[in-house]
């Protein structure tokens, strides 16, 4: 009797704190669970031992009958405690490890949502800020228990017990990938389609495929643009023409104005010589005035054609912003270029003052002392004013 005690005693101490044994689950309670590993006596298994994650019940975890290897954490002549959530760690720590040196992508269920971010369980405790869930904010993670996520290792502690973990990295490599293929596949002068991103003072930001190009403000239309929001909005998708490629600073140039139709082709046959059109001075020059008649489409009013009397400079007679009407002398949609004059429809005012004047006189047999060219002056000087 005394021989055989010894021989279990003996056994008994043939364990040490670190030894991994296996056992068969005896007994659940809530809180703990009793584990037979062969011994003098059935080993402890708390409940805070089970997982790296918090566990309610036992039972949730463990079924009695069930084998698994455990770590002995204590061990005297009265207790033996285990640990199942140290062998797991033991073996994840190896494998995280690795992960990390290589730069594998791996996946993880979110456990649970905490304050700061999400909670994984990878054979230990992996903690995903906020920041690093998605390249966007996300305002409400109530959504993600359960979500299957991609994800790599961006720090590991051991001895703390400490990894964060980051799905954003998984997302921006992918990112990267994609505008790296986008960057050598786009060729300059090639039309695509693309979505607006963002807008800002200067132009807008337009996604291509992985990448943003830069529609400038000067490149979004035919006409002055004040404001990028006057010709797109965000998200929406829009025609563009590559203007150029720099792979090494990841840059491309788009035009949207570059695949419209230009003003003018749109007023091909919509303006013909002899019409008189109304327009906006737009700028003054030395030698004429520049008559906006359509969007992006100004004609030139020569100073020879300004008025019907000689004129030093053409801010004697016109002023910028100011809108007048004048007369198409010809037009030359191929070369850009209308010739308008505003002195023609002076001329012909005048003609018809005239004209209504002599046809006055002349259905007027008694002159009453008048002249013919004191009616007409009269006449002429009503049109004047």
């Amino acid at each position: 009797m005394v021989e055989e005690m010894n021989n279990e005693m003996a056994e008994f101490k043939s364990l040490s704190v670190g030894d991994l044994t296996k056992g068969t689950v005896a007994k659940v309670e809530d809180k703990q669970a009793f584990v037979n590993v062969g011994y003098k006596m059935d080993g402890v298994l708390p409940i805070s031992e089970l997982s790296s994650l918090h566990v309610e019940k036992v039972d949730d975890v463990l079924k009695e009958g069930e084998e698994h290897e455990f770590k002995v954490i204590k061990l005297t002549e009265e207790e033996l405690v285990l640990s199942k959530k140290a062998v797991i760690a033991e073996k994840a720590w190896d494998d995280i490890e690795k992960k990390l040196e290589s730069g594998d992508t791996f996946e993880a269920e979110v456990a649970d949502v905490v304050k700061g971010g999400l909670v994984v369980d990878v054979g230990v405790r992996g903690f995903i800020p906020a920041s690093l869930v998605e390249r966007h904010y996300v305002e409400d993670f109530a959504d993600y228990k359960g979500k299957m996520l991609r994800l790599k290792v961006v720090e590991m502690d051991r001895e703390k017990n400490k990894l964060i973990l980051s799905q954003r990295a998984v997302l921006d490599e992918e990112v990267n990938e994609k505008k790296k293929e986008t960057l050598s596949s786009v060729n300059e002068g090639e039309i695509i389609e693309g979505t607006v991103q963002r807008l800002t003072s200067f132009g807008a930001f337009v996604d291509i495929g992985g990448v943003d190009g830069l529609v400038h403000i000067s490149q979004m239309a035919h006409h002055h643009v004040e404001q990028p929001s006057d010709v797109v909005s965000e998200g929406d998708s829009v025609k563009v023409k590559v203007l150029g490629v720099d792979p090494d600073n990841e840059r491309i140039s788009l035009s949207i104005k570059d695949t419209l139709p230009g003003p003018w082709e749109l007023l091909e046959g919509q303006i013909q010589p002899g019409q008189v059109i109304k327009g906006t001075v737009r700028r003054l020059v030395s030698f004429g005035a520049f008559i906006e008649v359509a969007p992006g489409v100004e004609g030139l009013v020569h100073i020879s054609q300004i008025a019907n009397r000689h004129i030093g400079t053409p801010g004697e007679v016109l002023k910028e912003n100011e809108e007048v009407s004048a007369k198409v002398l010809d037009v030359n949609t191929k070369d850009k270029r209308i010739s308008l004059s505003i002195r023609a429809l002076e001329e012909e005012k005048e003609a018809k003052a005239e004209n209504e004047a002599k046809q006055e006189y002349e259905k007027d047999d008694d002159h009453g002392g008048f002249s013919l060219g004191d009616v007409i002056g009269d006449q002429l000087k009503k049109y004047k004013n």
